[in-house]
């Protein structure tokens, strides 16, 4: 069986500006703790879109069983760490850019778990799509008629 994990931000928001504070509040449940190998707790973005995908952690912590007493890992625990300058989350058309809080929990026999939660940083408009009306192209064969007119006249 797969583990559960409660996950929750320190307060109601989802949206933060950079320089805030962000905590969060997490508990491992429905395992053994003796079958926990470690567990991860990470702030991160990443993009998605069009190209490659991109992903940066700005925190990240593992604490293994010997980290805590008694060796179990399921415990409610937290962390708080003060959120960038950028980059900002982005909704465009083309391209997203996403903040969340994500914890892994790694287990004997490889029934890891992990639970996400979204954030939004900064508060940039959401992108639009703009359809533009076809642009008229002059080919090398209309730039070579209007020479020979001009030549024609003289010019």
């Amino acid at each position: 069986m797969k583990p559960l994990i409660g996950l929750q931000l320190g307060d109601a928001r989802r949206e933060f500006m950079p320089g805030d504070e962000l905590e969060c509040r997490y508990q491992v449940d429905a395992v053994d703790p003796r079958e926990i190998l470690a567990v991860e707790a990470s702030v991160l973005w990443r993009t998605e879109g069009k190209g490659e995908e991109d992903m940066a952690v700005h925190f990240f912590r593992r604490r293994v069983p010997t980290d805590v007493p008694d060796a179990d890992l399921r415990a409610l625990d937290s962390f708080r760490t003060i959120l960038p300058n950028s980059p900002l989350s982005y909704d465009g058309a083309i391209l997203k850019l996403h903040w969340c809080v994500r914890v892994r929990v790694f287990v004997r026999g490889g029934k890891d778990g992990h639970a996400e939660l979204r954030f939004r940083l900064g508060k940039v408009p959401a992108g639009q799509r703009i359809d533009l009306p076809p642009v008229a192209r002059v080919g090398k064969a209309g730039a070579s008629a209007g020479r020979r007119d001009a030549d024609a006249d003289g010019s």
